[in-house]
């Protein structure tokens, strides 16, 4: 689904990106949505556990809370290689799944192991049949077509405060971040949208998500915020230059911060409000 330059790999299918942290023991908002989403009391989850280096553990702690919560089958599957993920048994786990779920760790690892794979190629078949797919953390950051792979927080913004990579690419036209206030992302984010004017940057808070429709918007859910960075009004940036200047520059910059209640509509490239019929209640 296209959507001016933003593109979801699957038409049927919505995302929910959390921001790490989420509660999984409580009230459990964020993910018993997912369970929700994936068909409450009929849901079949995978739980991908490639990111982490503790997929026994990491994988049961979902196994258990999605069964908490309603979910009918919860299977954690770890894919350590390229190898197992190009396994066609693997691919055919995913034909069975209502909801697909990424756990937190390394984004890279997902990038690296699942990236132009069977088991990639199965994700976007699934998300184009109505799969709902969703990711914590590092398997929230995976799923833009370019991703976030390392850079320091709480700090001034420099040219190379932000390195990139190749994510999954089933959202494209974004760049997501994660633990965004907790570890003082902002300026990393804003380099990379510095350096990529054409995306969308979203800098997910810790227990708090956005839940991304076919239609082409998404709704924050959680207890903290979404800081939405768009670098189509940049006026004015030194990101590219060859000079000296460590730190970067960057003028007339649109930034949005979006607690639950509010959303982002990918075509009119505009938030809207809560309580609002969607098309009104725009800023």
């Amino acid at each position: 689904m296209a959507v001016n330059g933003f593109l979801q790999k699957g038409t049927g299918g919505s995302f929910l990106l959390i921001g790490g942290a989420e509660d999984k023991e409580g009230e459990c908002l964020i993910l018993r949505e997912f369970v929700r989403l994936a068909g409450g009391e009929r849901a079949s989850i995978v739980v991908i556990t490639t990111a982490t280096r503790l997929p026994g553990e990491v994988g049961e702690a979902y196994r258990r809370v999605f069964l908490r919560l309603g979910a009918d089958n919860v299977l954690p599957v770890h894919l350590d290689s390229r190898e197992k993920a190009g396994d066609p048994r693997h691919a055919a786990i995913l034909q069975r799944a209502t909801g697909i779920f990424f756990t937190g760790g390394d984004q890279l690892r997902i990038a690296r192991i699942l990236g132009r794979t069977l088991f990639e190629h199965a994700l976007e078949a699934a998300s184009r049949a109505g799969v709902v797919i969703g990711g914590t953390s590092a398997g929230a950051a995976a799923m833009g077509e370019i991703m976030i792979a390392d850079g320091r927080g709480g700090r001034s913004p420099g040219k190379n405060t932000v390195k990139m990579a190749p994510g999954l690419g089933l959202i494209s036209g974004v760049v997501i971040d994660q633990h965004f206030a907790q570890r003082g992302r902002i300026g990393r984010l804003l380099a990379a949208v510095a350096h990529n004017p054409h995306v969308l940057g979203i800098g997910i808070d810790e227990d708090t998500a956005i839940v991304v429709s076919p239609a082409g918007r998404f709704a924050v859910l959680g207890s903290g915020t979404v800081t939405v960075v768009d670098g189509r009004t940049i006026e004015h940036t030194n990101a590219s230059d060859l000079q000296p200047q460590p730190m970067l520059a960057l003028t007339g910059v649109t930034l949005h911060v979006l607690p639950q209640g509010y959303g982002y509509d990918f075509k009119s490239q505009k938030p809207y409000s809560p309580g609002s019929s969607f098309g009104e209640g725009t800023f």
